[in-house]
Parts: C-alpha cells; structure tokens; sequence
C-alpha cells in the first residue's frame, strides 16, 4: 500500500510494515472489575476496532491479531461460545467499517473446530474485502504457529509424493510459501499485552527477528495512544538481523 505522510512524529519509511499483536488480559480486567470474564472480551472488541482504524491511518501495511488460539478450546464451554458469538457478530457489524476504512480481512488457523455459522460470516467479509488496498487485518483463529508448521510439512510432502516438488529444492522460502501467513511480510513488531513475557506458539516461523513490545496493559484498556507509543520505541531500535551495524 502507498504510504502518506506520517501522523507519527517519525519518518514513515521507519514505520512498521507489520504488527502482530497478542492480544491478552480481557480476563483478568474483568475480575479485577468484579465482573465475569465475558465482560472483557466483550470490551476487547472495542479495542480491536480502535487499533484497526488507527494502523488505517497510521499506513501500517498488516495487523496480525491473535484471537483464538488453538489451546484456548480448553476454557469453559460458556466462554468458548460467548468468543463464537463475538466474533460472528464482529464479521457482520464491522463490514461497513472494514469497507470505509480499505481494510483487507484475512484469516488464518484451522478451519473444521469453528462453527460453521461463524465461518460462513467471516468467509462473506472475507470475500467482501478481498479487494480492498489498505491495510491487511489478518485474523489469527483456531490458530498455534507449531500446528501451522505441522500443516505446512503435510502440504510440502503431498507435493513430493506427486512428483510436484522436487526435496531437493525445499528452503526456507518454500517453507515459507507452504504457511497460513504466504504473501505477507514477516512482523517488525509483536506487541504483547498484560505484562506476560511468553510468545504463546503464535507466529513461531515469521517472528525469528521481530522486535518485541510488552505493556502492563491488558486488552481492553489498550488504545491508540499505548499503539503510537509501541511504534514509537519500534523506530528507535537498530535491527541488526545477525549482522553489525
């Protein structure tokens, strides 16, 4: 996407091309609240909504956000259908929005555990702003980056098995080619909230040398201002990707 003048007070050719963000805490912002746990995914979405709009604006080229993961289907029932329910209402009150604001949706995550009334949602905004330029919100659902990679195997032996591939030829841009995330660009910056110091299997392939930002913050209370503030101390980092500088 064609980048414009930064709203940032740093150049735009030192912004962030991807941003990948864990999006934690709901839970414990609502107990600390006195509320259910439900309450804070609800107010989550809020803060999905205004950090979309805001790397809209801020020209971020992709936002990988990590909603599901695959080991969260061990939570209780209630929840797991209360996250089901959000995300499907999510896909359908947003398109105008993801229209409006040039937001290409994308999702990434196995398929057959997510209930089809949600999928068929998410697959009609998916369709919907498939040709949309701007940024690319990609949504990481049902999703564990060593799941991803077991995935990715299967998929690069099928084609050695049938004479497509030859092994030989198998490198880390085939790899590459064969994951959930083919065609996007690796994170520049994974963005952790709720103080925890853990990569939770996301992204394990595409964050080999992404610069990582932890905030005490939990979701809900994440906005636009802690974003700019993550970019900002992105921008002032020198990556070196094994190298000197």
């Amino acid at each position: 996407m064609t980048r414009l003048p930064s709203l940032l007070d740093v150049p735009p050719d030192r912004l962030p091309r991807h941003i990948a963000i864990i999006m934690d805490g709901n839970g414990r912002w609502a107990q600390r609240r006195g509320l259910p746990r439900i309450e804070g995914h609800r107010r989550g979405v809020a803060s999905v909504r205004r950090t979309t709009e805001e790397c809209s604006r801020l020209g971020i080229d992709c936002l990988t956000l990590y909603c599901l993961s695959s080991e969260n289907w061990k939570r209780p029932r209630e929840e797991l259908d209360f996250l089901m329910h959000l995300l499907e209402q999510y896909m359908i009150e947003e398109r105008s929005a993801i229209l409006e604001h040039n937001l290409c949706v994308r999702m990434i995550g196995r398929r057959h555990e997510i209930p089809s009334q949600v999928l068929n949602e998410l697959d009609k905004t998916v369709q919907m702003s498939a040709r949309n330029t701007g940024t690319t919100i990609c949504l990481a659902i049902n999703y564990g980056g060593r799941a991803e990679l077991v995935d990715a195997v299967r998929r690069i032996g099928k084609k050695v098995r049938d004479n497509q591939l030859d092994w030989s030829h198998i490198d880390e841009e085939i790899i590459a080619s064969h994951l959930d995330t083919a065609g996007l660009p690796d994170p520049d910056l994974l963005i952790r909230t709720a103080g925890e110091m853990r990569i939770s299997n996301f992204l394990l392939w595409q964050i080999s040398y992404t610069e990582i930002w932890v905030t005490e913050k939990c979701w809900p209370d994440f906005d636009e201002a802690t974003l700019r503030e993550a970019i900002r101390d992105f921008t002032t980092r020198q990556r070196r990707f094994g190298g000197l500088t």
